[in-house]
């Protein structure tokens, strides 16, 4: 749809997408990528983004939710394709008949992966997740210990392979915190408790975008890296994308619906908390926290209007915000506003509106609302 039609849309820069990748392999030295596309692609599009990422050289890919994994496959996406979020009583035949690869954090996921597995008829791929300190997925200890044995035994029986082992860092983002290296010997040390129980996993990833980034030690066999696909830094206290070689390939823009003069010491939009201090125009935009623009923006939400820097002016409505223009504004409905671009570019970025609402550029891009539409530029021929 022409943009004329549209009141906000988001450009997706897959030519970004595919040079982003290419860079994250090229730090990753000789282990492969895993392009992590979880919550549709960060918010930028699941299908369009996986094709994007291979093109760009990531071997595997990876997803969290079930449902996910299934649809990627249903579209045609055929690259080995991690998913880890699937609950007791799940079924897996139509997971290991579509050849993904499952992820076993406990022991009665690998019970559960084995029932799929022989009622497919085929043998699953498996990745065993290991809890190394970060307290959430996966196993330790004596469950753990028990998996392994657990596992050796499917393995003989043929119902699964565990091809591979994973883990997640708990402060990969502060590469110097003393958890980043005890976590990455207890996850060897898990690696060699497998082996002594008769597994041969060949692929062991742990880095996310932040270790990809800043700890080749921890690249091992594959990296798994998410936030870093779409150009965005997981580190921003080191440096924002243009410092990593990477380019942000969202850039959310809207059209001004309504401009009018106003006058000092008018209250705008709900609880008028914003008050005009002088004369000045007002413009609305027709986008709010339905589409994922954070209600916590009220006054602080980072806009551009050609080069001129603005805030939202009260609060962010579901629908809709305010901008103060300025006097003298030559502003007109239907101009560009642009709410999140490139550093490099000079725009606001998800990092900036991360900041002013107290949160983390992952959740900027990700709550980005369905009713937006999304526009892919640069798609391979």
């Amino acid at each position: 749809m022409p943009t004329e039609s549209l009141t906000g849309w988001a450009d997706i820069d897959l030519a970004a997408i595919r040079a982003n990748v290419e860079r994250l392999d090229e730090l990753s030295g000789d282990a492969a990528v895993m392009a992590v596309l979880k919550a549709d692609a960060y918010g930028h599009g699941l299908l369009p983004v996986a094709r994007a990422a291979l093109a760009g050289g990531a071997t595997h890919l990876a997803v969290a939710q079930l449902s996910e994994a299934l649809a990627a496959r249903a579209a045609g996406i055929t690259a080995p394709l991690l998913t880890w979020l699937y609950p007791p009583g799940a079924d897996l035949e139509p997971a290991v008949a579509a050849d993904l690869i499952l992820s076993a954090g406990t022991p009665w996921s690998l019970d559960l992966i084995a029932d799929g597995a022989r009622r497919a008829g085929r043998t699953a791929t498996v990745h065993i997740k290991v809890d190394s300190g970060l307290g959430r997925g996966g196993a330790w200890g004596e469950d753990l210990a028990e998996m392994f044995l657990q596992a050796a035994r499917l393995e003989a029986e043929g119902v699964i392979d565990v091809e591979g082992m994973w883990s997640h860092f708990a402060w990969a983002d502060a590469p110097a915190h003393p958890t980043v290296q005890r976590q990455r010997e207890a996850f060897l040390e898990a690696i060699g408790d497998a082996e002594r129980a008769g597994l041969r996993p060949r692929i062991r990833h742990l880095a996310n975008s932040a270790a990809t980034l800043t700890n080749p030690d921890a690249h091992l066999d594959m990296v798994r890296p998410g936030l870093a696909v779409y150009g965005l830094s997981p580190t921003p206290d080191i440096g924002g994308p243009p410092h990593f070689g990477l380019t942000e390939a969202m850039r959310l823009t809207a059209r001004l619906v309504n401009v009018k003069d106003a006058p000092a010491g008018q209250g705008v939009s709900y609880g008028h908390e914003y008050t005009t201090p002088q004369a000045t125009r007002l413009g609305l935009v027709p986008l709010g926290y339905a589409d994922g623009i954070p209600r916590a923006g009220g006054n602080v939400g980072p806009m551009a209007l050609g080069a001129q820097r603005l805030h939202v002016a009260g609060r962010v409505c579901m629908d809709q915000v305010v901008l103060d223009l300025g006097p003298g504004s030559d502003a007109a409905a239907g101009d560009e506003v642009v709410i999140l671009g490139r550093e490099a570019d000079g725009e606001p970025t998800a990092q900036d509106w991360a900041a002013a609402t107290g949160t983390i550029n992952y959740e900027i891009v990700t709550r980005l609302g369905a009713r937006v539409p999304r526009r892919y530029l640069g798609e391979a021929g």
